[in-house]
C-alpha cells in the first residue's frame, strides 16, 4: 500500500486537496517519485542546495522548472505533477514551522522549488519508477 514517505499526511492531504487530486493518489505518485529520487540523491548532493536534512529526509531547492522534468521522467500528467511540486513545497514549509525558519523558505520558494528525498529506512518502499496513471484525470 502506497503512503506517501518521506512527507508528512497533513502535507499530502493539504497538496492533494488543493490539486483536485483523491485522497488515495498522491501517496501512490509521492511512492513512484520517491522511488526515482532515492537513485539520484548523490547527484542532487552535488547538484542543488540542501536547506533541510534530518534522518527522514533532505530538502533540495532546485531550478524553477524542475518539476516538468520529473514529470516526464514519471509519466505523470500535469494536475499529478503539480500536486507532486506543492506536496514537496509544503514539506519544506512544514519543517520550517518547526525549525523556525518558515520565512526563510518561503522567500526561497519564491524563485526555487523544493524536492524531498527520503533517506531513512521508511522511505524504501517497494514503488517501481513509473506511475500508472489510468484514466489520465488524476483522480
Amino acid at each position: 500500500m502506497a503512503n506517501g514517505d518521506p512527507l508528512d499526511g497533513e502535507v499530502l492531504l493539504l497538496a492533494g486537496a488543493k490539486a483536485s487530486l483523491s485522497p488515495r493518489r498522491l501517496p501512490v505518485l509521492v511512492d513512484a517519485a520517491q522511488a526515482h529520487l532515492r537513485g539520484e540523491l548523490a547527484r542532487y548532493r552535488r547538484e542543488y542546495e540542501a536547506v533541510y536534512e534530518d534522518d527522514r529526509f533532505v530538502v533540495f531547492l532546485v531550478e524553477p522548472d524542475h518539476w516538468d522534468g520529473l514529470a516526464a521522467t514519471l509519466g505523470v500528467n500535469d494536475r499529478e505533477r503539480d500536486a507532486l511540486r506543492r506536496a514537496h513545497a509544503e514539506q519544506l514549509r512544514w519543517v520550517g514551522r518547526d525549525a523556525d525558519r518558515l520565512d526563510e523558505f518561503e522567500s526561497a520558494l519564491e524563485i526555487r522549488e523544493a524536492v524531498v528525498v527520503g533517506t531513512g529506512p521508511e522511505s524504501e518502499g517497494e514503488a517501481g519508477t513509473g506511475v500508472e496513471t489510468g484514466t489520465g484525470t488524476g483522480a
